[in-house]
């Protein structure tokens, strides 16, 4: 594979150190709100992002902040907008669900889910329009297939022969129900077949998988100029939230699919092969953890939103 296997570790352990430490701070009341945190999926945002290029969209869920990392949103700005500071990606207003960046083709994070599927429609449907070479991708969780948003979605994109990647990171659950609970179909891969659209499916857990699934329906999206429907198998580790009091699924299970973490797989391959040893390994997950120390130092120092600077961008009819 073209891309460096070491950046693919570093950069795993890069988002499970920031959330872990996201978990620590919201403990201590520094991150308020909700918080859903990726541990466990990283090799999903990793493996795919790494096989995107800068002129492609990406749209993620409320569980977006490894996207946004591996998108190029410096951490700094990410944990300031935890903090809900100034200097935060959407300037402290959106917080954990609302990782927002324009400027590098990456439009959220949102808290409503499947609200970025018909969004995703919208970007491709202008890139169309303006003869810009991107593609799209739209990264959801296996609930929002249960959304009408989902089905009129594949259905617009297959009609408008739109340059769409759909990605499903099914990690079982949908908040706290089953995925065998609710779809009576849980081949999500195989709902595209219902809009004639091409999908596939891959390994969430491996983040080589990941790369070659993503890089192998990105270019195909890319040469037909149509969509695809790509399902990746995956599993958090932690709760859905951190008000959720994970009352319906067993420990065992949960420790069951701990064998599988994508970093500690993914680094013992890597020395097995000779790519690193665990010096290498060790060097990597440092590096990590001393990037997280230096960016919840720099949300703990930068300012507040000034006060006079609230009703920015805060519209009211006109006459109220």
């Amino acid at each position: 594979m073209t891309t460096d296997r070491v950046r693919l570790l570093a950069d795993m352990y890069r988002i499970r150190r920031m959330e872990e430490t996201c978990a620590e701070l919201y403990g201590l009341q520094k991150i308020r709100g909700f918080l859903h945190l990726y541990i466990g999926e990283e090799a999903c945002a990793v493996g795919a992002v790494h096989a995107l290029t800068d002129d492609d969209n990406i749209l993620a869920t409320y569980r977006e902040h490894g996207h946004a990392l591996m998108r190029g949103v410096p951490m700094n700005s990410i944990m300031a907008e935890m903090y809900g500071k100034a200097s935060g990606c959407s300037r402290g207003r959106g917080g954990s669900m609302h990782l927002f960046d324009s400027s590098r083709r990456f439009y959220g994070g949102t808290a409503i889910v499947g609200s970025g599927l018909p969004q995703a429609v919208g970007l491709a449907l202008a890139d169309t329009m303006l003869a810009r070479p991107g593609i799209t991708v739209c990264f959801f969780g296996d609930g929002a297939v249960a959304e009408g948003a989902f089905h009129e979605s594949l259905n617009l994109a297959s009609l408008w022969r739109l340059p769409v990647l759909f990605v499903i990171e099914n990690n079982l659950y949908a908040m706290g129900t089953a995925l065998s609970r609710a779809q009576a179909q849980t081949d999500l891969a195989s709902k595209a077949a219902g809009y004639a659209m091409t999908s596939s499916a891959a390994d969430g857990m491996d983040v080589e998988a990941v790369h070659a699934a993503v890089s192998e329906a990105a270019a195909a999206v890319r040469a037909g100029r149509r969509p695809h429907l790509l399902e990746l198998h995956t599993y958090r580790f932690r709760a859905h939230s951190m008000f959720d009091a994970e009352l319906y699924r067993d420990r065992a299970e949960v420790d069951e699919w701990k064998k599988r973490d994508p970093i500690a797989t993914y680094a013992a391959r890597l020395v097995a092969d000779g790519v690193l040893d665990k010096a290498g390994v060790d060097g990597l997950d440092r590096a990590a953890r001393d990037e997280v120390t230096g960016a919840v130092e720099f949300a703990e120092a930068t300012p507040w939103e000034p006060v006079a600077d609230l009703l920015t961008d805060v519209h009211t009819p006109r006459g109220m």
